[in-house]
């Protein structure tokens, strides 16, 4: 019996873009605004099979983290809690101090990483405006934030 290796996490590339949009698609999650270039987005993979993403859309000190999700054979594995961490420190890296997030589902998951509930007339006007606030997800998604 073999054990299955650990999937990398590693920075996005644009021609990752595919594997990307399939895997939120596949997973009821927006794919509108998502950049192309996958800038600031990390992707995990096991022998080129794309098993998790997430990523930032910036806004100066505050940044949108979004598109978080992995694939359902690797829920429980704390591969989530590791993009999760590789996100916060790709933040920090670029000078975030605010991060923002909209979930439907997991809202009960975020706040381990520091995230709490705030109202949507918490987030400053540049992410409010983005495409996942302007309606990517539901008016009904809890807002969460994390600072520092």
């Amino acid at each position: 019996m073999s054990v299955a290796a650990t999937p990398t996490i590693r920075a996005a590339l644009p021609g990752d873009f595919a594997a990307v949009a399939g895997l939120l698609r596949s997973n009821d999650l927006p794919v509108m605004g998502v950049p192309s270039s996958l800038d600031a987005f990390l992707v995990a993979e096991r022998d080129d099979v794309m098993l998790g993403v997430i990523g930032l859309e910036l806004y100066g000190a505050d940044a949108l983290l979004r598109s978080a999700v992995v694939d359902a054979s690797e829920r429980g594995t704390g591969l989530g809690a590791r993009l999760v961490d590789g996100i916060i420190a790709v933040a920090q890296h670029r000078g975030v101090g605010v991060l923002w997030l909209l979930t439907t589902t997991a809202e009960q998951w975020f706040p381990r990483f520091g995230f709490s509930v705030v109202t949507r007339d918490d987030v400053p006007p540049m992410v409010r405006a983005s495409r996942e606030f302007q309606g990517a997800c539901p008016a009904s998604a809890t807002v969460m934030r994390r600072t520092g």
